[in-house]
């Protein structure tokens, strides 16, 4: 099937897609602007807090892999269904938690059913539309999903003002139940017809315990090492280790380590993890230091970054077209640079500062810069990497950029000197906020020069189409230009030239 981008159908696809990835997308943000009201409510400590975020991103980026894998061969559709049903009532179980422990484990459910749905939702995209339209499709889900990502804080305290912070985890109930019924109406089902062989439940198991150890380690040790916390962290690097080493071994491994043979790949999922883990430390502490520091209210500290959102809304199509024409590597250099600027300038917030002229030119530059990021760097990651492996590819990038949010989620918080209740300390929030903002402007620029160095200008390249209308439609072997998922012939039938080579 080839899909138009205009047309009904292909508009279906894609308001499945982006809806389903929204909810998880969403709830990676929503939940902070709640954390000082659910900490007051269930009277957590910021270690039980990070361990509220962390939760759902340690199993969301344990299992993605497995889950793209999963769609590749059951069938993408299929798991993606799965994942919206599952995630549904994992958030039911999220708003009638009665205490810290059940919400954290309700949490982790959440991040089972991100796992399933979000990889995907992308692969939907790449194998339904025809190749001319691919690139603006999935241009248009990165936009609107990181416009889901931006609106999250300003939904949440909208919930958490008029109702309660449980009304953030019961407005997924709705949403999924629609998404699921659209889903089995509008999206054909697509799989890798290669993908056979047993599931690789052991680079799963060793994954999920190399994240959890390591992220246990790092958030329990940021307030003093214990003996519990050094065991945690080298059974996390052994695990880690012992699973790098299964995926070569293994007949069908959940993430093929010959991926990363394309160094357009590599490069572009390691910009994505330094950039992702320092939106992530800026998404975690900003709307907390806003209510904490500065005396917002939740539904205030939720709209400083609306911004961001009507950026993400205005440019990121246009950013992701960008990339096309010119290649990613210009935006990919320019746009963490600028998302840098942006967090130096949040590190100048005092208590006092109005908004105006302090707080929203911040917000500003951070979501310019943002806007450059989103769209290219998934449309590389999906042109670096074979076609048929679309849906472990997004599996990889979704894990990548959520253990670079899981990571700084877990250290900044003893780097910038807030664990244990000083997260509650208006003095001690204003500190720590300042140095853990320097230290995510660090890391974004360093994302920058990364992208300089690595990414090259022609991945996203396509070749113009020479031949008439009633020719056979050219092969190529890019995920975003890649081959329709009906083809007028033998894909098997010649080798393709590798992106990076061309």
């Amino acid at each position: 099937m080839n899909l138009e981008y205009r047309s009904a159908a292909g508009r279906w696809v894609l308001a499945v897609a982006v809806l389903g990835s929204g909810m998880v997308f969403l709830d990676g943000t929503v939940v902070n602007v709640a954390l000082p009201t659910i900490g007051r409510d269930l009277n957590a400590s910021t270690q039980t807090l990070q361990w509220m975020l962390n939760g759902y991103l340690l199993t969301l980026a344990s299992l993605i892999l497995l889950g793209g894998s999963l769609g590749d061969r059951y069938g993408r559709r299929k798991v993606f269904e799965i994942g919206v049903v599952w995630f549904t009532l994992a958030s039911l179980l999220c708003a009638v938690a009665p205490n810290s422990a059940l919400l954290i484990a309700a949490r982790m459910l959440q991040g089972v059913g991100g796992a399933l749905l979000t990889p995907g939702s992308l692969a939907m995209i790449e194998a339904s539309f025809r190749p001319v339209d691919r690139a603006r499709a999935i241009g248009a889900w990165s936009g609107l999903g990181g416009i889901v990502t931006a609106i999250g804080p300003l939904l949440g305290g909208l919930l958490v003002s008029a109702v309660s912070w449980r009304a953030i985890f019961v407005i997924n109930l709705p949403l999924g139940i629609f998404v699921a019924i659209a889903a089995r109406r509008h999206v054909p089902e697509t799989r890798d017809p290669d993908a056979t062989g047993r599931i690789d439940f052991l680079g799963a198991t060793l994954a999920a315990i190399g994240l959890g150890g390591t992220t246990y380690a790092l958030i329990e040790g940021g307030s003093g090492w214990s003996a519990a916390a050094t065991v945690a962290l080298v059974a996390g690097g052994v695990s880690l280790v012992a699973f790098v080493l299964a995926e070569r071994s293994v007949a069908n491994p959940m993430m093929p380590l010959e991926i990363f043979r394309s160094r357009q790949f590599s490069a572009a999922n390691a910009v994505t993890f330094v950039v992702y883990g320092a939106l992530g430390g800026v998404f975690f502490l900003l709307v907390a230091f806003c209510q904490i520091a500065l005396g917002y209210t939740p539904i205030e500290s939720g709209a400083v970054l609306l911004p961001v959102t009507l950026l993400m809304l205005a440019l990121s199509a246009r950013s992701g077209e960008l990339a096309q024409r010119i290649g990613p590597r210009i935006p990919l250099t320019v746009g963490p640079i600028v998302v840098a600027l942006g967090m130096v300038w949040m590190s100048r917030i005092e208590p006092g500062d109005k908004y105006v002229t302090s707080v929203l030119p911040a917000v500003i530059v951070f979501g310019l810069g943002l806007t450059l990021v989103v769209a290219p760097v998934t449309a590389t990651v999906l042109a670096a990497a074979d076609d048929r492996h679309s849906g472990i590819a997004s599996g990889i990038n979704n894990a990548v950029s959520r253990v670079g949010g899981l990571l700084a989620v877990a250290v900044l918080p003893a780097i910038a000197g807030v664990t244990g209740d000083k997260l509650y300390d208006p003095k001690a929030i204003t500190s720590g906020f300042h140095t853990a903002m320097l230290v995510c402007a660090a890391l974004a620029a360093s994302g920058g020069v990364l992208a300089w160095l690595t990414i090259s200008s022609d991945v996203l390249h396509r070749e113009p189409e020479a031949e008439p209308a009633h020719a056979p439609e050219p092969d190529y072997h890019c995920a975003v230009c890649g081959a329709p998922l009906v083809s007028t012939h033998d894909h098997a039938a010649h080798e393709r030239e590798p992106v990076a080579s061309r």
